[in-house]
């Protein structure tokens, strides 16, 4: 049986995309992806690309990205945004992150944005060696020197960094502890035109207690904190 997640991933594509279009309204992903790695010039594999909210951000300052995810319904959505943009440096191909179709020593940089942290729901009991492998084919894909990148979740409606889960915390101290990742983190606050628009767009992903707070306290910037972790290889 399928999850929560799972199933917007496999059937809300254009919902999911328009909340997150609507995160990072300041602008802060790029340069914290700008201080870790210039990215002009770079060759980009991205791993979990969902409907291209990355993609998208990257295309345009980078060599070429590949972009991959398992679910070709979020990569139908991804296409015409893609399109929209006038960048034509960019494929989009369904993938497993443990087997990507990319060549070895192919990228200068690997990137996972918000879904390597799936994992510890889906696979409770041997999270560590999926995400682990996912990590493996990040290397793989590397060129000497190249950067690994993971951008997941530390709180939404939470003005400070704090893991939501203890699942998370449990993934986000392996990845320093044990694998080797550096970390920053950053505010990529959303932006809602209206409450009605918020509530929409937040209750099916986020779930009725933040959705209600959003209509509550009449949010039209709701406070997302987000963790970067990053890893030379």
């Amino acid at each position: 049986m399928r999850d929560h997640f799972q199933v917007i991933y496999a059937s809300k594509a254009a919902q999911y995309d328009a909340m997150v279009s609507r995160e990072d309204y300041e602008g802060n992903i790029l340069p914290a992806l700008e201080k870790i790695r210039p990215l002009a010039g770079l060759d980009v594999v991205e791993m979990g690309a969902g409907t291209g909210r990355l993609t998208r951000l990257l295309s345009p300052k980078v060599k070429s990205i590949r972009a991959f995810d398992a679910s070709q319904h979020m990569l139908d959505a991804a296409r015409p945004t893609l399109e929209a943009i006038g960048t034509n440096n960019w494929t989009l191909l369904r993938a497993d992150n443990r087997s990507l179709p990319a060549e070895n020593t192919s990228a200068d940089v690997a990137i996972a944005g918000w879904n390597f942290g799936h994992s510890t729901g889906w696979y409770v009991d041997y999270w560590m060696d999926v995400i682990g492998q996912f990590i493996k084919e990040m290397q793989r894909a590397l060129r000497p020197g190249g950067t690994a990148i993971i951008l997941e979740t530390l709180g939404t409606g939470s003005e400070k960094p704090e893991a939501p889960s203890r699942k998370l915390k449990d993934y986000y101290e392996w990845l320093e502890q044990e694998k080797g990742f550096e970390f920053t983190w950053i505010r990529t606050d959303y932006r809602f035109n209206s409450v009605d628009e918020a509530d929409h767009l937040t209750r099916f992903f986020f779930g009725d207690d933040l959705a209600n707070r959003i209509v509550r306290e009449k949010m039209l910037i709701v406070p997302e904190c987000t963790g970067i972790w990053w890893k030379t290889v």
